[in-house]
């Protein structure tokens, strides 16, 4: 992919989005919708039988857990089925269901990956989390008060926030959450802590939504603590077929939390307020906000895959509906971008970007001095 050139001379030095005129902003928004427009043009094929190599390969590993799993009182078989479950539950959460319901597919035409279609292994229903995801969050993209993934509503993660007694819990909070991180999405999604604090009850609309998270919640813990335990009976397997599927959902919980905690936390991302943003905000202003907002990690393809490319969080930000597989030759035109625009561009290993991002949590949680 060409990297576009810049319009205009490299700056010195980070630049924040007040230091760009609205001449820069208008460049920086055309010279991005070119780069769009380019992958547009080109996906065919390649992307197509990428993401279908995907989803077998995560139907095998599925597969393949489960039966080394119904032999899961011997130590190897259960370190090895529950590996092979945990990554194909990465995979779907991940590379697969995030990104074909972010409608990145659809051009396929194919009613089997498309977002209207698919359904994930995942707590939270497909149109209940499109909803909140697709449609409020990459809106208001690290917008405080309107983003409801910054914090999730249950921290403090930006100095602008005034501190409570209640954050110096934070940093616990951020554990449990990364423990039972799809149940957690599923209710930020339903937006239950907003209705509670009104203090009129649950909306209808609400209640039917959470009758219906429930219910399938409810369907998918039956499937992995109650049926296939009790598939794993006759082999007497029954009990470590269980500690299984608990250790596998449990690190897909973990791991999908950090990726996300990488792109967005980490020190040095940005944060808005509501009152930073004109009404009439242009194409380049929220590209720009994309790119403020987001922070990437560096490492090998297989990591960016286990990712679901979030890895390539600005990227991802920057154009949430195209395949996946193009955010890591995007990386390039897009970094020189920030460069010719004097912008940092966020990126560092997985370690790095954790640590940070858990450094803000703990910091934060204190009180301002």
């Amino acid at each position: 992919m060409a990297t576009i050139a810049p319009p205009i001379p490299p700056a010195v030095g980070w630049r924040t989005a007040d230091d760009l005129d609205a001449r820069e902003v208008e460049a920086l928004g055309r010279s991005l919708d070119t780069l769009r427009q380019q992958v547009l043009d080109e996906r065919g094929a390649a992307d197509a039988a990428y993401i279908r190599r995907v989803i077998t390969v995560q139907r095998w590993l599925e597969l393949t857990g489960r039966l080394v799993l119904l032999g899961s009182h011997r130590r190897p078989a259960w370190c090895v089925g529950t590996a092979a479950l945990a990554l194909a539950k990465v995979l779907d959460n991940m590379e697969i269901g995030h990104n074909v319901l972010h409608g990145q597919w659809d051009w396929m035409r194919d009613p089997r990956i498309h977002s209207s279609t698919w359904d994930w292994d995942h707590a939270s229903p497909p149109e209940q989390w499109q909803r909140a995801h697709n449609d409020r969050h990459h809106v208001n993209t690290n917008v405080l008060g309107k983003d409801n993934d910054l914090g999730y509503g249950i921290m403090r993660v930006d100095e602008a926030q005034p501190w409570q007694p209640r954050h110096l819990v934070q940093p616990l909070l951020n554990v449990v959450n990364a423990c039972i991180f799809e149940w957690g999405v599923a209710m930020y999604d339903l937006d239950l802590g907003a209705a509670l604090r009104d203090g009129k009850g649950l909306p209808p609309r609400v209640r039917s939504e959470l009758r219906t998270t429930l219910r399938r919640a409810g369907r998918l813990a039956f499937r992995d603590y109650v049926l296939h335990p009790v598939v794993s009976l006759p082999t007497g397997s029954s009990r470590s077929t269980l500690t299984a599927n608990i250790a596998a959902n449990v690190l897909r919980n973990v791991w999908s939390h950090s990726v996300i905690m990488c792109g967005h936390f980490p020190e040095g991302v940005t944060t808005f307020e509501v009152s930073e943003l004109d009404e009439s905000e242009s194409r380049g202003d929220w590209y720009l906000r994309q790119m403020l907002g987001s922070a990437d990690i560096s490492g090998p393809g297989w990591l960016h895959v286990l990712c679901g490319n979030l890895s390539h969080q600005i990227e991802h930000h920057l154009f949430p509906d195209l395949p996946s597989n193009r955010y890591r030759e995007l990386s390039a035109p897009v970094e020189a971008l920030f460069t010719a625009y004097g912008l940092r561009y966020h990126r560092a290993s997985l370690p790095r970007q954790v640590a940070s991002a858990w450094h803000k949590v703990v910091r934060l949680s204190l009180p301002p001095r």
